[in-house]
């Protein structure tokens, strides 16, 4: 029996060589995986021609997965670094990559990306409609924007984020409702414009269905991209964010009746106490689609540190039902991330993800934190780095400041007044020495 996508050979009851390896990385009966993937709450982002993909699932009863924004830009045009994190992210445990490339020949770097990369990866072909035919956004026709679509789609990309919820209705409500950051979706402001410029509908969802076509025959999950996200706390949860979402949730069934798989993308600037909310309005009005969010980040005050305000809303995104979340680095609203830069948005990433897998109960999820827990019982410093998210960075802070009198059962914090050493000797009967 013959498919076209995960969904539609789950529809079938076709147990694809994707979907047992993401059961087995899961610890998931296959059945019940394959009966989400089917519903829509799970998808497994896998192009045909992506033949270096490991596979992974994003959605319902899932690990939280994370998702690494790359590429090169005018000011920052070097591909051999942008390999360099491609590959650091991949080996720091990142399960997708979005090639945002918006400068040069783009089509090379997202070749080699799907010809080497195990990760997911992911693209917005609307950054590279003007790049692609070298002509400005007002002179790009909408047969334009969907062949380029359908090139990445060729070219291997495992899903498109496609800003197909901003329509011409959503030019008056900007107009009307003053937001204080407008419009900061990157894409979505391409999309604003150009409609505004040319006066016509919005081409990715005029010819949505043509897009349809596109991804269901070469197995491309859209990620249905979130125009209207707010940018600040005081644009969250208003009116152009939740009538956009509305359609999303329409775009998704229309979708899913051409068993192309979705992701709807999510919030970008919320307070703390309005993500829990924002969460259950997608999965009502989605209908379970996974949720991708951008941080959400909980304040608008920390330029250089915002890598941690997207953990701290990500873990409670998370928590409260979302599947994937874009990472944030400290040079968020400030510069492209270099390499150290994309490192500390991995790790916050990780832990914010790690931290809502233990509170969903994600089976096995907090396997690591006991054994870690263990290592440090036994004052055993090799198998606590064995642990350690990011081993490097914990063996270099413990090296750089040893205790004078280092025997491997105390740091330089507490010395021999260490709570754990003090205990050990205590059950053992053994003398506990401080002085």
């Amino acid at each position: 029996m013959t498919y076209t996508t995960q969904m539609d050979a789950a529809r079938k009851g076709i147990l694809t060589p994707q979907m047992a390896a993401v059961a087995k990385k899961e610890y998931m009966d296959e059945k019940r995986l394959m009966a989400l993937v089917a519903e829509g709450k799970v998808a497994i982002p896998a192009n045909k021609a992506h033949t270096a993909l490991s596979p992974e699932g994003i959605g319902k009863a899932l690990r939280t997965k994370i998702n690494v924004n790359l590429g090169i830009s005018r000011d920052c045009k070097d591909y051999d670094v942008e390999m360099q994190k491609v590959m650091s992210a991949v080996n720091m445990g990142a399960e997708a990559i979005m090639d945002l490339s918006s400068h040069g020949n783009t089509q090379p770097f997202r070749r080699k990306l799907t010809a080497e990369c195990p990760a997911m990866i992911g693209t917005v072909p609307v950054y590279d409609s003007v790049i692609h035919y070298q002509r400005d956004l007002a002179t790009l026709t909408a047969q334009d924007f969907i062949d380029v679509v359908r090139l990445h789609a060729e070219d291997g990309v495992d899903f498109v984020t496609i800003h197909c919820g901003i329509t011409k209705k959503t030019i008056e409500q900007i107009k009307t409702h003053k937001r204080k950051m407008n419009i900061v979706s990157r894409g979505g402001s391409l999309v604003f414009a150009w409609m505004s410029m040319t006066g016509n509908e919005n081409p990715f969802y005029e010819y949505y269905d043509e897009i349809l076509d596109i991804c269901e025959k070469h197995d491309v999950t859209i990620s249905l991209g979130d125009a209207c996200r707010p940018g600040c706390l005081a644009d969250a949860t208003d009116v152009c964010q939740i009538e956009e979402l509305v359609r999303l949730g329409e775009l998704t069934k229309r979708a899913w009746a051409h068993n192309v798989q979705v992701m709807v993308e999510g919030p970008g600037h919320v307070p703390l106490d309005q993500i829990a909310a924002n969460m259950k309005v997608q999965e009502t009005v989605c209908m379970g689609a996974p949720f991708y969010v951008l941080g959400p980040l909980v304040t608008d005050i920390a330029p250089g540190y915002d890598h941690i305000t997207s953990a701290i809303g990500g873990a409670v995104a998370a928590m409260s039902g979302a599947s994937f979340l874009c990472y944030v680095t400290p040079a968020e609203h400030l510069a492209l991330p270099d390499v150290g830069d994309v490192k500390q948005g991995i790790i916050a990433s990780k832990i914010a993800a790690h931290a809502a897998d233990i509170a969903k109960g994600i089976p096995h999820a907090r396997d690591i934190d006991d054994r870690m827990a263990d290592a440090r019982r036994a004052l055993d410093w090799e198998a606590q780095y064995a642990c350690a998210l990011a081993p490097d960075t914990a063996r270099a802070i413990r090296n750089s400041r040893l205790p004078e009198d280092d025997h491997g059962d105390t740091c330089s914090m507490c010395g021999k007044f260490c709570a754990v050493r003090s205990m050990n000797k205590a059950l053992s009967g053994e003398n506990i020495d401080i002085l």
